[in-house]
């Protein structure tokens, strides 16, 4: 019986006129797979314990447990739902929008099969270092409504968001989609992890409204060293994300992993400096917010641009986040907790569009003029229409899940008392002492 049930899916895919991405044994290389274990091991330490951390730092302290569950429950979830089907949509099948199900339970791949946009390394390898991309997107989106959500609202509402927005858009993107097939440059997830993260955190922060005493109470980071931690976590485990994304221990990779630091780096004292002008003073809560921005920027653009490149673009990011975060947030007056939208969203916009300027014919190889930096402008508006896309995609689709979620689970939010109460001791009944 439980042979037959594997069939279904198939049957189901082969109804519709789905066409399986169909593996095949090829020869693997040890040092190629060396790295994509690593790369695999440092992406899934980005959200835990990195984001955990980061985040956990920056609520106050009576939500600190609750938040870091946020992100350990997202790892659980997500790898389970990825393994039954979420790899199986995202990347496999022809479709312009998503997937088939000829990978459903991860059926038929083996210690010997290989995926298609990975022949040197194990499938098991790939299809692992891409769960930890799904993994860390909906657990930064969570970063808009920390402290107000209901836990079994969230896994609810992680588990939809995973399967009808971050599927499709990977596929779209990676899976030989309707953006990727538009020539749409995104190397590392600036649309597939950070505008949709952002987007998503934004709709979800305007459908449940602000905390209870925003805009009267301060809303103060409790231990920003915390934070400082996480933050460095993510930077290290960044280099997985974007070196790790060659799928290659190879001269691409090496580059990517070089504007990586150097973008970060940018980043950070460009949003220093910006908060030294206009607050008076540089926080450090400050510059490892602009070492985030830098990271996400340069995420798109890390496998197609060169250091001087991700220079530049490290620079932009770190000031535009710093007025997305204050000067644009105050101004529509929105509740976006940890800036997951002023950092990830219009990161990953800044991020995708400079690609565009930066990509270059001496780092991707190419025949042709990539970038405007080659020559081919028309490269910007290939990106701003793959940034259209995800972001209508995602916005919609999110308000959707979040009303059906609020249904089912009769709210989204915790109430107004147990919000002032804390979430710990609400949702969890444990505390930091």
């Amino acid at each position: 019986m439980s042979r037959l049930l594997l069939f279904v899916p198939l049957l189901v895919a082969a109804l519709i006129g789905a066409r399986p991405a169909f593996a095949a044994d090829l020869a693997l290389d040890r040092g190629d797979t060396a790295w994509m274990l690593t790369s695999t091991a440092l992406v899934l330490m980005m959200t835990i314990p990195g984001l955990a951390l980061f985040y956990g730092g920056m609520v106050r302290k009576i939500n600190l447990l609750a938040t870091m569950a946020q992100s350990f429950v997202i790892v659980c979830l997500v790898t389970v739902l990825w393994m039954i089907v979420g790899y199986s949509l995202a990347f496999n099948g022809s479709g312009a929008f998503v997937g088939d199900f000829s990978r459903f339970m991860l059926h038929g791949m083996g210690v010997a099969t290989a995926h298609p946009l990975a022949p040197s390394i194990p499938e098991p390898v790939f299809m692992a270092f891409q769960m930890t991309f799904a993994i860390i997107t909906p657990a930064l989106m969570v970063g808009a409504i920390a402290d107000r959500m209901k836990f079994s609202a969230l896994v609810l509402f992680a588990s939809l968001w995973l399967l009808f927005v971050y599927v499709p858009i990977c596929h779209m993107v990676w899976g030989g989609g309707l953006i990727g097939a538009a020539g749409v440059l995104d190397y590392a997830g600036g649309t597939v992890v950070h505008i949709n993260s952002g987007v998503a955190g934004l709709v979800a922060a305007l459908v449940l409204g602000p905390r209870t005493g925003f805009g009267k109470t301060a809303f103060t980071p409790h231990n920003v060293g915390l934070s400082t931690i996480g933050a460095g976590l993510l930077w290290v485990g960044w280099f997985g994300f974007n070196a790790g994304s060659a799928v290659a221990a190879d001269g691409r990779a090496g580059m990517a992993m070089a504007a990586t630091q150097v973008a970060t780096a940018g980043a950070a004292l460009s949003w220093m400096v910006a908060e030294w002008v206009f607050r008076k003073k540089p926080s450090l809560l400050g510059m490892i917010s602009g070492a985030v921005a830098g990271l996400v920027a340069v995420t798109p653009a890390s496998g197609f641009v060169d250091a001087e490149g991700g220079l530049v673009i490290g620079l932009v990011a770190g000031v535009v986040c710093f007025f997305a975060t204050s000067t644009l947030k105050n101004a529509l007056g929105y509740d976006d907790s940890l800036d997951a939208f002023g950092v990830h969203g219009i990161g990953g916009m800044v991020g995708a569009i400079l690609t565009g300027v930066f990509a270059t014919q001496a780092v991707t190889g190419s025949e042709t003029p990539v970038g405007w930096i080659d020559g081919n402008i028309g490269q910007i508006a290939t990106q701003l229409y793959g940034v259209a896309i995800t972001i209508a995609y995602c916005a919609v689709v999110t308000f959707i899940i979040l009303k059906v979620v609020g249904l089912l689970t009769r709210g989204l939010r915790v109430t107004p008392d147990e919000e002032r109460e804390g979430l710990d001791i609400v949702l969890h009944g444990e505390s930091v002492a």
